[in-house]
């Protein structure tokens, strides 16, 4: 049977989804895959829980197969394990990986940050300032829905202002990966992690390399004490 006599037969369902995601995008496996990373790092799915091709398919209204290809993707940057005869699953961290990506994420972090401070450019500080108002405003007005796009912005900027291709290549795979760990796990963290963003951005534009890399890598090890991981509770999401 084709493709296109089975969707005629499952009835007008999933048709409406096809159109929503994929009329105006293109290739539609990019598209699946941001969705499917979306919904991993907001925790829509839990780590460990199984991702069944048929039921994303129906979900998003695709064929499986831009969804088979979006799990591998999805499996090269280690959001997702994809086993025989089981198929593909939330990757799950253990304790001690956890806590190594954290000590990885705290040195390189701490690095973009440093850069930042010597190369920092006027137009991109100011634009960082904006997104900092803004981050603090989502979350003193308890905009939870923002706040994970304005983190990732603001180190975006950040990255930018660093001025280093390889070092942001590297951190953008980390953050990915350990980027449900470090969602914040309630609207008192949120608000800590701006304030802790600030301090982070004071010393970029006064220029003090060392206190910045200094603030940077202590707000990744703040964010993981707040998620636990220091006990190993790496189902806990804190920035």
């Amino acid at each position: 049977m084709s493709e296109k006599r089975a969707n005629a037969q499952s009835g007008p369902v999933s048709e409406p989804a096809v159109v929503s995601l994929g009329a105006s995008h293109s290739p539609l496996f990019a598209l699946v895959t941001d969705k499917l990373r979306e919904r991993i790092l907001n925790g829509q799915y839990e780590p460990g829980e199984r991702l069944v091709e048929n039921k994303l398919s129906s979900e998003l209204g695709v064929s499986r197969i831009p969804v088979r290809e979006a799990l591998r993707s999805l499996a090269t940057e280690g959001l997702v394990v994809i086993e025989p005869r089981r198929g593909a699953s939330v990757a799950k961290l253990s304790p001690d990986v956890a806590r190594e990506m954290v000590e990885v994420r705290a040195t390189l972090e701490g690095l973009n940050a440093k850069l930042a401070a010597q190369r920092r450019d006027p137009a991109l500080l100011a634009e960082l300032e904006q997104v900092l108002r803004d981050g603090a405003e989502a979350a003193a007005q308890g905009r939870g829905d923002q706040l994970l796009a304005l983190n990732s912005r603001f180190h975006e900027v950040l990255g930018t202002i660093a001025a280093n291709s390889v070092l942001q290549e590297m951190m953008r795979s980390l953050r990915e990966r350990t980027a449900a760990l470090f969602a914040p796990a309630n609207l008192v963290r949120a608000r800590q992690n701006w304030d802790e963003h600030a301090q982070i951005l004071q010393a970029v534009i006064a220029g003090d390399a060392d206190l910045a890399a200094l603030l940077a890598a202590r707000h990744v090890y703040s964010a993981a004490k707040a998620a636990e991981l220091s006990v190993g509770d790496t189902t806990t999401r804190a920035a």
